[in-house]
């Protein structure tokens, strides 16, 4: 084994306590002995839920010698709320102890700089590992391999039951749902009920039930859309897939998506049946296809169930907020979509944004109605350029051409007026809506934390709230203006060397906001590596980098190796001061040295 570096790891500390233990409180002298994996996650993000799933077959086969701790460290003031980590840690199913660290104490002692983060302590308690972003639970597995190895010979790996106390479960009707739909004719409302992996359709009291709708098809499904012969498409979010559920038959089939979750480097478009999807959260039928809230790729895709294919419609792939050209714009995890004639209404949910998709002449566009972008969030009614959201999931077109937003985080109903440009409440104290439909005069809202529909009056004056504004809790990072060099640090797992049997095998893509902050160094390039230089009249800003690096196993043996990619976008606050740093590492895979 090669030697490694021997970092002593911080101790964890979280105001809100253990979570998933039985009440029992620990330390990292609790854990000696056996192989600890730090998933710094926020539960708002779709990147640290692919990594949840990408951890549990590593988490079931090592069971007896790896202890996995989700710190939850929280981007949006709703996420500090510890009740709403414990309705996070059920609704995700995450079967490991999770200490809640509202005020990022542990993360700053770990100089995390981006969910997800996984740190990797041995047996004796020193770090040995550090990677960002997804894709990395290979080269995890490796690592626990060689360290089990190494601590069984040393007589310092200590096997046995973990920490882990599952919580007693709740019987209600619905666990966390998610999205709903009017089924014509019945007047029946079908909602995604996502934890339980199920479809339910209720009578039109929103409480009664009627049946229950795939017992082993969909794995947390959320969005639903009516098609035009009657049909529902279903967003199967964890499976990667579309499915059809047909009410008549009670049949379900899959029409998008492999269930594998997709990769750069994959194919954008092509047969439905054959292209890889990631974490579709939300559909609408909209100008004669189905429309994706492509929420893990921060993208808006179509299926065309005519033709039977699928490709890109709007977005990069990069994370942010930008309008312009749909092939041009930026999303960050879009999660809700609503058609209303000629707009379809999109709730961007990493933005905190209202947006909308129109066409032009020529081609798609993308705009915003509310919204300015990844760090600024709030409870803010009045004109719509200046009015706030927080980490809103649902969009629902009115009669009157106005939107109503579920505003997941504000647990408020808002409402978007187009003719005026105001934005206003229709209704507090809801928990977590997620998604809401017209049925008459009333508007019946997805109150996901509750568990339940609830039915509301349309409301004819807005509910009075006390504006507030929020940036989130990272603090900025001090730089020097002029040169700064940005160094991805990226080291292949044990075993595997970077691929580069095709040309380059890493990509670094740099730009920032505002754009006046990167005086050069913006743009895409094939090294790790680069110089920017910042423009010292800009005071403070975020720069925006995204890195993949694809590596192969090392057997020249092995005529077709196993590739992995391993990829994460940063979004890095900083602050301009004289005497600032002048190198800004990000930690992709290994250890910055």
């Amino acid at each position: 084994m090669a030697t490694r570096a021997r970092v002593r790891a911080p101790e964890l500390i979280g105001k809100g306590g253990w979570l998933n233990t039985g009440d029992q409180q620990y330390t990292l002298a609790d854990l000696r002995g056996r192989i600890v994996i730090l998933d710094f996650w926020t539960f708002c993000c779709i990147n640290c839920l692919h990594v949840l799933d990408e951890l549990r077959e590593l988490e079931e086969k090592h069971r007896d010698t790896v202890v996995i701790i989700g710190v939850h460290s929280p981007k949006f003031v709703h996420e500090a709320e510890h009740q709403a980590v414990v309705d996070a840690v059920e609704r995700y199913q995450v079967h490991h102890p999770v200490l809640d660290d509202p005020e990022l104490a542990t993360w700053k002692q770990y100089a995390v700089r981006a969910w997800p983060t996984l740190v990797v302590i041995d047996p004796e308690g020193y770090i040995v590992g550090q990677h960002a972003g997804e894709g990395h639970a290979h080269a995890i597995a490796k690592l626990v391999e060689e360290l089990e190895a190494e601590h069984d010979a040393k007589g310092t790996l200590r096997r046995g039951d973990g920490p882990y106390v599952p919580p007693e479960p709740e019987a209600t009707d619905l666990r966390f749902p998610g999205k709903a739909v009017l089924l014509p004719g019945s007047g029946n409302f079908l909602v995604s009920d996502s934890t339980r992996h199920q479809l339910v359709e209720l009578e039109p009291d929103g409480e009664t039930v009627v049946r229950r709708i795939g017992d082993d098809q969909f794995k947390e499904p959320q969005g639903l859309a009516l098609l035009p012969d009657g049909r529902v498409v279903v967003a199967d979010t964890v499976n990667h897939a579309l499915r059809v559920f047909d009410p008549e038959t009670g049949s379900v089939e899959r029409v998008a998506g492999t269930g594998k979750q997709w990769w750069q480097g994959s194919p954008t478009s092509g047969p439905a049946l054959d292209v890889d999807l990631s974490s579709p959260w939300d559909v609408a039928w909209w100008q004669g296809k189905v429309w994706i809230a492509m929420a893990g790729v921060h993208q808006l895709w179509t299926y065309d169930p005519e033709a039977g294919t699928v490709e890109v419609a709007a977005g990069t792939t990069q994370e942010g907020l930008v309008d312009g050209p749909a092939g041009e714009a930026w999303f960050a995890q879009p999660s809700g979509l609503a058609a209303d004639g000629d707009r379809l209404w999109v709730a961007d949910s990493e933005n905190s944004a209202l947006r909308y998709v129109s066409h032009d002449g020529s081609g798609y566009v993308v705009g915003t109605a509310v919204g300015t972008g990844l760090f600024d969030f709030g409870h803010r009614d009045g004109e719509a350029g200046q009015a706030l959201l927080q980490h809103p999931l649902g969009v629902t077109a009115l009669p009157d051409g106005s939107v109503a937003v579920s505003d997941t985080y504000n647990h408020a109903l808002r409402r978007y007026d187009p003719a005026s440009g105001e934005v206003t409440t229709l209704a507090t104290d809801l928990r977590e809506p997620s998604d809401a439909v017209l049925v008459g005069d009333d508007i019946v809202v997805v109150e996901s934390a509750r568990h339940r529909l609830t039915r509301l009056r349309l409301p004819e004056s807005a509910v009075r709230v006390d504006a507030v504004a929020h940036r989130t809790q990272r603090a900025a990072t001090e730089v020097a203006p002029g040169e700064l060099r940005l160094d991805v640090v990226f080291q292949a797992p044990s075993g595997q060397k970077l691929d580069t049997r095709y040309g380059p095998s890493t990509r670094l893509i740099v730009s920032s906001t505002p754009v006046e902050l990167l005086v050069s160094g913006e743009g895409t390039g094939t090294d790790l590596s680069r110089d920017l230089v910042l423009n010292p009249a800009v005071a403070e800003g975020v720069l925006h980098v995204s890195a993949m690096a694809a590596s192969c196993d090392d057997d020249p043996a092995n005529e077709y190796p196993a590739c992995h990619v391993h990829q994460q976008d940063w979004g890095v606050p900083v602050r301009l001061t004289a005497g600032g740093a002048t190198r800004l590492p990000l930690v992709l895979a290994g250890l910055d040295g």
